[in-house]
């Protein structure tokens, strides 16, 4: 018979497991920064560890994974790993980013909060944090070394790293902004290559969900040399993942990434939610160019005939005002919608190139032709001094928006709404090719007026006051 551990012999083993193996380390670290969850352990974790794993013995120096939120990331690349690179080597200075400071300090704080634990101490009793270095965003070890952590775009002056990590660098509500994107890509490559302190051989680990095919990681792997472990939500080839000593694991197309955490019937939801173009990127790994148009034109119903109006039915005309009429400014556009019950049907498009007195006239005239019971006037440019000569001088319900984002943003925001079934366009109209044209290839189209109003329109159906109007019961 085997002799019986005692307990002091079954701490040893485990404490030794924790040093050595990362995924068991990620599941002790898991424990200790979210008590009142359960951890659900998934073989992805084990194939992360085998990477990062790969990188602390320095197999590999530039590492990227790509993966959808909520399946464990942060706690594994951005709290667990530093901590056990910490135990293993306290000299270790660490470098970590992420798009927002908030985020960074949580993610500092979590991995301070590990060093600082009994049971850390008890794994890895040379490393402590010394006096007057606690700070959450910026702690050091009694040995010299320590976790330094900053935003996107956030000073480094005299700041530099044995290893890099980064965490989701690019803010997902910023990702079809291509000055928010590329400000991101210019801060990597003048600001956080340089501080590397062995630019040779020194480690860069990013970690992300994608959100744009010219995101940080997109440019990376673009540019070859990197190391790249990819695991979408649902795998849509055959697909065998190295999982170190715990061996191999074969995925068939359609198998889930994690299904404890994210089940086929939330990822549907997400897909409704986030619409195609954001649910492939950041849940597939796998962002389609926007050069192919953010909207399909599959995705709006058609009608025969608008339905008969009923008390509780609106129309509403959206404008995107332009403020010349000259031949190579854009149009102004003015959308009519019938809407009920948080539904729409797209009943005309009128577009003109008119100076302002016209254009002024011209609103209050398709006000009455239509029935419009509210005008919506975007208030940007000329639109601002429409918006106050109308609410002074006509009995129109005129009501200002103001954009929020660039022009791609804002139809991706609402694209859920076109594609969950929600607006409805008629199956003939003199001016539907022209609308199908700029809509279907924006953001390349020539033309985006008709897009302007179409995103204004929706944003406002989609605001939790019209939302909240349409559930009254009749």
């Amino acid at each position: 018979m085997r002799p019986m551990l005692h307990e002091t012999d079954l701490i040893n083993v485990l404490n030794a497991r924790l040093r050595t193996d990362l995924s068991s380390f990620i599941e002790r670290v898991f424990a200790e920064v979210d008590p009142g969850s359960r951890y659900l352990h998934n073989w992805h974790i084990d194939a992360i560890a085998h990477k990062l794993e790969q990188v602390a013995r320095g197999e590999v120096t530039r590492l990227i994974i790509t993966m959808p939120p909520r399946s464990l990331k942060s706690i594994s690349a951005s709290v667990a790993f530093p901590a056990w690179m910490l135990g293993i080597n306290p000299k270790l200075r660490i470098l970590a980013v992420s798009y927002s400071e908030g985020l960074s300090e949580k993610l500092a704080f979590d991995c301070l909060k590990v060093i600082e634990s009994s049971w850390y101490g008890a794994c890895f009793p040379d490393t402590r944090i010394a006096r007057g270095r606690g700070a959450r965003g910026d702690f050091g070890t009694t040995k010299g070394g320590g976790r330094f952590s900053t935003s996107v775009g956030g000073t480094l002056t005299g700041r530099g790293g044995d290893i890099i990590l980064l965490d989701d660098p690019h803010k997902p509500e910023e990702a079809t902004s291509e000055v928010k994107r590329k400000a991101v890509l210019d801060w990597y490559r003048s600001t956080l290559l340089s501080r590397l302190n062995d630019p040779r051989s020194g480690p860069i680990v990013l970690i992300q969900q994608r959100v744009h095919e010219d995101d940080l990681a997109g440019m990376l792997l673009a540019q070859g040399g990197w190391n790249h472990l990819d695991l979408p939500a649902i795998a849509e080839e055959a697909m065998q993942i190295d999982l170190g000593k715990r061996g191999l694991i074969s995925l068939r197309p359609g198998n889930l990434l994690y299904p404890d955490r994210l089940p086929q019937d939330l990822l549907d939801r997400r897909r409704a939610e986030l619409g195609s173009y954001v649910f492939a990127a950041q849940y597939q790994q796998r962002p389609a160019p926007l050069g192919g148009g953010i909207v399909k034109w599959a995705w709006f119903k058609q009608y025969v005939q608008a339905p008969p109006r009923g008390p509780r039915d609106r129309i509403v005309q959206s404008w995107d005002t332009a403020s010349k009429a000259a031949e190579l400014n854009d149009y102004s556009v003015c959308t009519t919608w019938f809407v009920r019950n948080g539904d729409a049907w797209l009943l005309d498009v009128h577009r003109v190139r008119l100076e302002f007195p016209e254009l002024r006239h011209r609103i209050e005239r398709e006000a009455r032709l239509h029935g419009a019971g509210t005008v919506l006037i975007e208030a940007a440019g000329s639109g601002i001094q429409l918006i106050q000569d109308l609410k002074r001088n006509s009995r129109l319900n005129i009501i200002g928006r103001t954009p929020q984002g660039d022009k791609a943003t804002r139809l991706l925001g609402v694209s859920p709404m076109i594609e969950g079934g929600r607006i409805a366009i008629p199956e003939n109209a003199p001016w539907l090719t022209e609308f199908q044209r700029e809509i279907t290839l924006f953001p390349n189209s020539k033309h985006d007026d008709q897009v302007d109003s179409l995103s204004q329109f929706l944003d406002w159906l989609s605001t939790p006051r019209m939302t909240a109007m349409w559930s009254i019961p009749k």
